[in-house]
């Protein structure tokens, strides 16, 4: 069954664009929420972030299926290739166009080297939906990233900070994982098991995954507003730096996204099959992405900015390849 973006959704990127505006002016012109929030934490964690990030991650974490990785071997072809895209193609083009762009911005190398190095497993769900593109294959390669993402996430990041001669943290790195991932994944695990005991697997997928994805998205405007509440001062200080970011994630997007559509039309893949290749292998985890960002640099630096304009950009591009493959489909690009 199809699945429709309601307008809440649909228009997700006019509402992280009103969230950064809402976050800078109370930047501007209430300073004192600014300070009353940056007080508000344990150590060196935001308490309302840490909250937000985990409610961000958990919906998301509730599509891994280990049974549904145990089915590669029955069509291996489109999701090793949407692999091959998530863990070698995106992190190698993200470096490389942050290095050129960015060059002595080390923290906005390091945003786009984390964002390029997460592949997502959540909104592609409703984005496959939308485009009529395989579902079980789409269940199984998020449910693919989001084990992977476990044990490759850092040492990647890690590899491609060291290869431009970035220090960063890596203990701040792994634990970001542990705790953004690890934790939400095993709330994730054990609450479905006892949902689905509990009250069926119909009321769980209909009813209560579609409450917790409301939420995810509604905190994950929250800590946008945060974010830029207290980030304000430096954004506005140095727009130059939020635009220039946006150049290479922009054309890294086009290259990942050309790359995948023509690896799909040189493996001729079907289009159902195609389609899903195509969003997995060019869309980007940025709730992890911000989150390890927060962690190694904190709230007030342009690597959790940075990593923001990832989000920012994506929610558009990914809806405009959902009507880009149909209209691919409609003239025969790939087969029926």
């Amino acid at each position: 069954m199809e699945k429709s973006l309601g307008i809440f959704e649909k228009y997700l990127w006019l509402w992280v664009f009103l969230c950064m505006l809402i976050g800078v002016a109370f930047s501007v012109y209430i300073p004192e929420f600014s300070v009353w929030l940056n007080n508000w934490k344990i150590g060196n964690v935001s308490i309302p972030i840490g909250i937000c990030l985990f409610l961000m991650m958990y919906p998301a974490l509730l599509n891994f299926q280990m049974n549904e990785v145990k089915k590669l071997m029955k069509a291996p072809k489109p999701i090793l290739l949407t692999l091959l895209s998530n863990w070698i193609v995106a992190p190698v083009v993200a470096a490389a166009l942050a290095y050129f762009f960015l060059e002595g911005k080390n923290q906005l190398i390091v945003a786009l080297i984390l964002l390029g190095s997460s592949p997502c497993t959540a909104m592609v769900i409703v984005w496959g939906s939308m485009a009529k593109g395989n579902q079980e294959q789409n269940v199984i390669t998020t449910s693919i990233n989001t084990l992977t993402i476990m044990f490759l996430y850092a040492p990647v990041v890690v590899l491609l900070t060291g290869v431009q001669g970035i220090i960063i943290d890596r203990y701040e790195l792994f634990i970001s994982v542990l705790v953004f991932i690890g934790f939400p994944m095993i709330a994730g695990f054990l609450s479905k098991k006892i949902l689905i005991k509990n009250k069926g697997i119909d009321w769980f997928e209909n009813t209560y995954r579609r409450i917790v994805g409301k939420i995810a998205i509604v905190a994950l405007l929250i800590t946008l507003i945060v974010l830029f509440a207290l980030n304000g001062e430096v954004m506005i200080q140095n727009p130059q730096e939020m635009l220039l970011v946006s150049v290479p994630l922009l054309l890294g997007f086009a290259v990942v996204v050309a790359f995948n559509i023509i690896i799909t039309r040189i493996f001729k893949l079907k289009y159902k099959e195609a389609i899903i290749t195509v969003l997995i292998g060019s869309s980007s985890h940025f709730e992890i992405a911000i989150a390890t960002a927060i962690a190694l640099y904190g709230l007030g630096s342009q690597a959790a900015l940075g990593t923001t304009m990832g989000l920012f950009w994506e929610v558009p591009i990914m809806l405009g390849l959902v009507y880009l493959g149909k209209y691919f489909h409609r003239k025969g690009f790939w087969k029926d």
